[in-house]
């Protein structure tokens, strides 16, 4: 197919919520090809032990471009073990110079309990505000829910699960198939 008949991959929604201690990655399980629901039950959040620290990255984008980066990601946590920001710069100074990663599409949110980022392939290492990060198709849609929830009695994976759920009512491209992964930051 030419790329303009291409109809293009859409889907997914992922939100990492700090709070209270713990930092939640949540994302639905739906990849759609133009207006096809190709499957609802994708895990695209996931849970990493570089060198014995846990590490939960949530990625949105293509899912081949994404393993590759997790595996990169996996290398620069294993050459800097509990240095979560250096590996996460050191990934995206390669993602941003290397001519075979720059071609990778995806993003990554990526935490180890304590650090909260958004990696993507323009360079960028970004620490959300306000505790929050979202990625992806309905990730807009999640945030400012999330955002409207920080300021209530509600844990991090409440705020999580419920401003997916916001998403998936909004989004077509999201839906309330959820893999959700807790990291503590003590």
């Amino acid at each position: 197919m030419a790329d303009q008949e291409f109809p293009g991959w859409h889907g997914t929604t992922i939100i990492g919520v700090r709070k209270g201690g713990q930092v939640v990655v949540a994302g639905d399980g739906q990849v759609s090809l133009g207006q096809t629901v190709i499957k609802g039950s994708a895990r695209k959040v996931r849970r990493l032990s570089p060198g014995g620290s846990d590490v939960v990255c949530g990625f949105a984008g293509s899912t081949a471009d994404a393993f590759t980066l997790l595996e990169r990601l996996e290398a620069k946590l294993e050459k800097t073990p509990g240095q979560l920001q250096r590996a996460c710069v050191e990934l995206a100074k390669d993602w941003r110079t290397d001519k075979y990663l720059q071609k990778l599409e995806a993003m990554l949110i990526v935490t180890d309990g304590h650090e909260l980022y958004v990696i993507t392939g323009a360079g960028d290492v970004l620490q959300p505000e306000h505790d929050i990060a979202a990625i992806g198709s309905g990730g807009n849609f999640a945030l400012a829910a999330a955002r409207g929830m920080m300021d209530t009695d509600r844990s991090a994976e409440e705020i999580a699960r419920r401003a997916m759920a916001i998403a998936a009512d909004i989004c077509v491209y999201t839906n309330g198939n959820l893999t959700v992964e807790t990291i503590s930051g003590a």
